[in-house]
């Protein structure tokens, strides 16, 4: 089983060239990285990890300027987004930056996505919370045409696309029997029809966040996908920010789960250990029992 890791990098934090190194000499698998553009601080949408809302949700660098960093100084670390926000973004610039970031790591990259869960953050991007889901499955169908090899045009309900001359492509080269362009891509969400169609159309995955139910929700995710016409072998369930027991990554490996997203702590600025990543550095030596 592959361990990966994620954490809320931050403006206080340890630097991501100096984490993927140490990453890298552990022999861990991947390194993920969330994405908030900003909070709003008057904010009616109740967090769902428990308020207050901590602080580094607010400080958060971008994901993809950090993964590129980290890929630069790592010769076989992968680097992930746990999640894009695809919503937020423009879809024609967002294609761009994740074929940039796929092949300057060489595929290394993993393409997380997600729908958000902050009405406001979403808002002040002229996201119609209703319309989230929709618009991310908009998007990833353009950027997928854009990722074609060939100039491909697409038109959808939310936006479209000329056919373009648009380089890099990502790396990944997939079977012919696969509909889909594009590095890899897995889709974060909790379990469901909708979420486990759209991880059907569009993922090569599902990201569960922490872990729990899986032993219910894998079984009908493979329904779904096995019905969309997808290869049974092909699905990926990776699940993300877990804390590991000796016992929760036994559990996973019956399941046939082959990598797995661990959860690094994010100190708070001030604190013994922040900004020069002693504890998360700790946490390593702790977790590398996993590995």
């Amino acid at each position: 089983m592959r361990i990966a890791t994620t954490v809320f990098l931050t403006d206080e934090s340890i630097r991501p060239a100096r984490l993927a190194r140490e990453l890298e000499q552990r022999g861990f698998a991947g390194l993920y990285l969330p994405e908030h553009t900003h909070i709003p601080v008057s904010r009616d949408t109740p967090a769902p990890m428990g308020e207050p809302l901590p602080r580094q949700y607010g400080r958060t660098l971008d994901p993809f300027v950090a993964l590129g960093q980290a890929a630069a100084v790592t010769e076989q670390l992968g680097v992930g987004t746990g999640v894009t926000l695809v919503a937020q973004h423009d879809p024609v610039s967002l294609a761009k930056r994740v074929a940039t970031l796929d092949h300057l790591s060489d595929g290394r990259f993993t393409f997380g996505i997600g729908y958000g869960w902050n009405v406001e953050e979403a808002a002040d991007h002229n996201v119609a919370w209703s319309d989230r889901r929709d618009l991310v499955q908009d998007r990833m169908a353009l950027m997928r045409a854009l990722w074609t090899p060939e100039p491909t045009a697409y038109q959808g309900r939310f936006g479209s696309v000329r056919a373009s001359l648009a380089h890099p492509k990502p790396v990944r080269r997939r079977s012919a029997a696969d509909p889909l362009t594009g590095p890899r891509t897995l889709v974060g969400g909790a379990a469901g029809p909708k979420l486990f169609a759209h991880v059907a159309a569009y993922g090569d995955g599902w990201m569960p966040t922490g872990g729990r139910g899986l032993t219910e929700a894998i079984p009908a995710l493979r329904r779904v996908w096995e019905e969309a016409g997808r290869d049974p072998a092909a699905l990926e369930v990776v699940p993300y920010a877990v804390l590991p027991s000796p016992g929760k990554l036994a559990h996973y490996a019956e399941l046939g789960i082959e990598e797995v997203v661990v959860q690094l702590p994010a100190p708070e600025p001030g604190t013994a250990g922040a900004a020069d990543g002693a504890e998360i550095l700790r946490t390593l030596d702790d977790y590398a029992q996993y590995l």
